[in-house]
């Protein structure tokens, strides 16, 4: 890709362990992600869509290789080097510039999470139980495009400004993007204290407190939430 897209490529950047992920000049980044890291299927059709509002802007792209020429973050620092506070503020601030109504392509959470929790089931994940009950319970959204993977480490710094990279974008609802944030940054441990004011600030943005607190129990269980996050998400119910 990089040969015929005329792009001299740096060393991959040390963060992106799934996909190919380096600087392209000091403008750009190639991006080339795995056939398996299927929920990343329209990451471009999402970035295309955002349009740099909220997300880093998508230059070109190569839907048959899976690869996608991006705008490059500078400086680029991410969430995790700010405080708790701002880094939340931020974290609800983006998500309210990417959670918008959208359509086909994109294809719906509720097509996935179960087959999700069958695979958590299958490695014996303490909450799948908990997680299936509740998910039952939810009438789930399908009208709102997610990030899917909305944490610190996904939020980088654009001149004083915050955008969304490394979208796993499907059509739900933004109560199911906050769990991801609940839990990071590296090396955070994860504290009920700590969740819950950062609860409170999604939901004074308007999202509902208990889907985002059953979306956090059934995330964990497929995502697979250590003990000491499980004791944590079943304090929220």
């Amino acid at each position: 890709m990089a040969r015929e897209w005329g792009l001299e490529l740096g060393p991959p950047f040390a963060l992106g362990r799934y996909s190919f992920v380096a600087p392209a000049g000091q403008d750009a980044v190639l991006k080339v992600t795995p056939p398996e890291d299927d929920e990343a299927d329209e990451e471009g059709d999402a970035l295309a869509l955002w349009d740099g509002d909220g997300a880093v802007r998508l230059l070109r792209r190569d839907a048959r290789r899976r690869a996608l020429l991006l705008e490059r973050a500078r400086p680029g620092g991410d969430g995790s080097a700010l405080g708790e506070e701002e880094a939340t503020a931020i974290a609800v601030a983006v998500g309210l510039r990417l959670w918008r109504p959208a359509a086909a392509p994109f294809r719906w959470i509720g097509d996935h999470v179960p087959r999700w929790l069958d695979e958590a089931e299958a490695e014996r994940h303490e909450l799948v139980p908990l997680a299936r009950e509740l998910y039952a319970s939810l009438d789930v959204g399908r009208a709102t495009l997610v990030h899917g993977d909305l944490h610190h480490h996904n939020l980088l710094d654009v001149g004083g400004r915050h955008v969304a990279i490394d979208p796993k974008p499907m059509l739900g609802e933004p109560e199911f993007d906050v769990p991801s944030f609940l839990w990071n940054p590296l090396p955070y441990t994860m504290r009920l204290d700590v969740t819950e004011r950062r609860l409170a600030a999604f939901a004074a943005a308007g999202l509902d407190q208990d889907r985002m607190r059953m979306w956090a129990v059934i995330r964990g269980a497929y995502l697979g939430a250590d003990a000491g996050e499980c004791e944590v998400l079943r304090g929220l119910l």
